[in-house]
């Protein structure tokens, strides 16, 4: 079996492979702020990196990308509210301070709240130059966010050179979380806050005769593990809508191991020696009847053929499995090899899968290589124990 497999940085967390839960591409959103002079704290949750323009200034000073509040001249310290675009278990953050150098917030904490209506205030437009008002500050003092719990007691951050603007928080909090309050002391700039973690949605709301998508993140979807992401990582196949562009997509390195001449079988698909797969866990086991893989953006550089095989896995299975980089036996053929087209949303009904029953995991395989935009896996939910929590993801 020709197979290659990522090694991962040694200094990276092992959460920086699970879903942002608070960018603005899922619908994650700032909705209040004591100050942001330099800069809106809006920015913290775009899903671009950070930039710095040396020439760029506005009329409240240099221009930032990221949150920067004025230098403090009264008692306190600054802070936002950030509500999640998506809901869940929260496994680690990341405070990037990148270009703020000589204007970083010495210190950050971060509190966590989940709240059973999000709040009716948001703020809207361009906040650069702009401070919490009276009714501002009256409103969030209702969700009392002060006493809300630590996920990150007060901890130093480093200034936003490139070879430290990374401040990995690793968080230890079974709790469903709605919304998020970053503190800076007493004042400064953040470029960017990365809340990774699993979305956790209330499944007794789900229609009882209605398919739904049990990949999605939106649902609980999570990536586990992947062969390479070279280019793309693959958790944003199970994002939100349509891919904006290739970047918001999967997308492989060029395999070394092609033939040097390309050949194909009696349906057209390319016989190559290797492969590049991901595997996902659904968000909640279930019969899968309808899968859409959209290689929407991907015209040079689609796969030639897909499959996709599906297994059920307990919670030990799972580690294990995780540990042996996903070669279990327990796999089964859920979509056999189907030829690939450039640029192009492909549906296969229940009459073109092979598998039935309910399964909780799912492996993509992409032959050669190439990107794939967004995988969608239809399908009804199967009746769950009460109150079952699953667990960490083993990364």
């Amino acid at each position: 079996m020709a197979e290659r497999r990522t090694v991962k940085a040694a200094e990276e967390p092992d959460f920086l492979q699970l879903n942002d839960l608070a960018c603005e591409a899922v619908g994650g959103r700032v909705i209040f702020a004591t100050d942001e002079w330099f800069a809106p704290a809006a920015n913290l949750l775009k899903r671009e990196l950070p930039q710095f323009v040396t020439s760029a200034f506005t009329e409240f000073g240099k221009w930032m990308d990221g949150w920067e509040t004025r230098r403090k001249r009264a008692p306190g310290h600054d802070w936002c509210i950030i509500q999640l675009g998506v809901p869940g278990l929260i496994y680690g953050l990341d405070v990037d301070t990148s270009f703020f150098t000589g204007n970083h917030s010495p210190y950050v904490s971060v509190q966590a709240g989940c709240l059973d209506e999000p709040p009716t205030f948001t703020l809207e437009g361009d906040r650069t130059g702009m401070a919490a008002s009276d009714s501002q500050l009256a409103a969030v003092a209702t969700l009392g966010s002060e006493a809300w719990p630590e996920l990150v007691c007060v901890s130093q951050l480093k200034p936003g050179y490139s070879d430290c603007c990374h401040n990995y928080c690793k968080v230890d909090f079974n709790h469903r979380v709605t919304h998020l309050r970053l503190n800076m002391y007493p004042d400064g700039g953040i470029a960017r806050l990365r809340v990774y973690g699993v979305g956790q949605r209330d499944w007794s709301s789900a229609p009882p005769h209605q398919d739904v998508d049990l990949a999605a993140l939106t649902n609980g979807g999570v990536c586990l593990g992947y062969s390479d992401a070279h280019f793309g990582h693959p958790r944003n196949m199970i994002g939100l809508g349509r891919a904006a562009n290739m970047a918001d997509g999967w997308e492989t390195a060029r395999r070394l191991d092609r033939p040097k001449h390309l050949k194909a079988d009696h349906q057209g698909i390319l016989q190559v020696p290797g492969w590049e797969w991901a595997v996902f866990r659904l968000g909640r086991p279930g019969a899968i009847s309808g899968i859409e893989v959209d290689t929407n953006h991907f015209r040079g550089n689609f796969p030639d053929s897909c499959s996709i095989q599906a297994c059920s896995l307990t919670s030990e299975e799972e580690a294990r499995c995780s540990g042996t980089g996903w070669n279990s036996g327990k796999w089964q053929v859920l979509l056999p090899p189907q030829k690939l087209r450039p640029h192009h949303l492909h549906v296969y009904n229940e009459a073109q899968l092979t598998l039935r029953r309910p399964v909780s995991h799912v492996r993509l395989i992409i032959r050669p290589d190439g990107g794939v935009s967004r995988l969608r896996l239809w399908g009804r939910p199967a009746a769950a124990p009460a109150n079952q929590q699953r667990p960490a993801p083993k990364l």
